[in-house]
């Protein structure tokens, strides 16, 4: 439940960014440069002037963003994709599980930072190239879970009544397989925060000056000693974020196993 509130807060000031943020997050200032934290600024100001509070909340934003929509992309090409390798089996299951298995032997790191690469330094393609990166571990686990249930007794019910495999399939074995992808996506969700928070740190994501954690603390490690501000609230705001994610899937899969209760 911590981990809820702290996401659904989290969520709270990505949606109101523009009236939570007190200045404009792109806003110079030569006389404000370095500021340390004040009621005027409350987390500082940066090399440039900017208010490190503004950048934050909005850079709250793109972490969201991502997260979500590249979940969303491994979840629509990966659980159909498993789906099939699953219920179909045969020569199907094997080609699906070898081209998987070859991906997966790929760290996903370095997976993202080189479709990132080749598709060029923007929030868009950071989004699409960590969905792809993520898909095969929804391909394996729906495969997995397909698996486990096309087996059961009502399956094979819904089989001798007549129902066409497509049917059993999206009726049947699907709505039977979501709660452990509700558990992944929370916790894949956790994982593309950082990756973007890591790509952008490269250079590779959210490009400057639009606020990013990632980006923020690659501006930051140059002032470590003189405005340690400048790394500690977008740093905290990663932890506080992907911790709570974790904190979230693992009561998930607690509420939808009563094996782990």
């Amino acid at each position: 439940m911590v981990g809820l509130c702290v996401v659904l807060l989290f969520a709270v000031v990505a949606l109101c960014a523009s009236w939570i943020a007190p200045n404009d997050p792109l806003a110079t200032s030569w006389s404000a440069v370095r500021k340390p934290p004040s009621p005027a600024f409350l987390f500082g100001t940066d090399e440039l002037g900017r208010d490190v509070f503004s950048r934050v909340v909005w850079g709250s934003r793109a972490s969201l963003l991502v997260g979500l929509f590249s979940v969303c992309i491994s979840m629509m090409l990966g659980v159909p994709i498993g789906l099939l390798a699953g219920y179909a089996g045969g020569w199907t299951d094997g080609i699906i599980s070898r081209l998987t298995d070859a991906m997966l032997a790929v760290p996903f790191l370095i997976l993202a930072i080189a479709m990132a690469a080749f598709l060029g330094p923007n929030l868009t393609n950071v989004m699409i190239a960590l969905g792809v990166s993520a898909t095969p571990v929804f391909i394996r686990l729906t495969r997995a879970q397909v698996l486990t249930v096309k087996v059961e007794d009502f399956i094979e019910a819904a089989r001798a009544v007549g129902n066409p495999h497509w049917r059993i399939a999206l009726r049947h074995v699907l709505p039977n397989i979501l709660p452990p992808l509700i558990v992944q996506s929370t916790l894949a969700i956790a994982a593309a925060i950082i990756a973007e928070a890591s790509l952008s740190f490269l250079g590779l994501g959210q490009q400057p000056p639009a606020p990013s954690w990632g980006s923020m603390l690659n501006t930051a490690k140059n002032y470590v000693d003189s405005a340690p501000w400048m790394a500690i609230w977008p740093g905290l705001s990663i932890f506080l974020l992907v911790v709570s994610l974790n904190l979230l899937g693992d009561g998930l899969r607690d509420a939808f196993d009563p094996r782990h209760k």
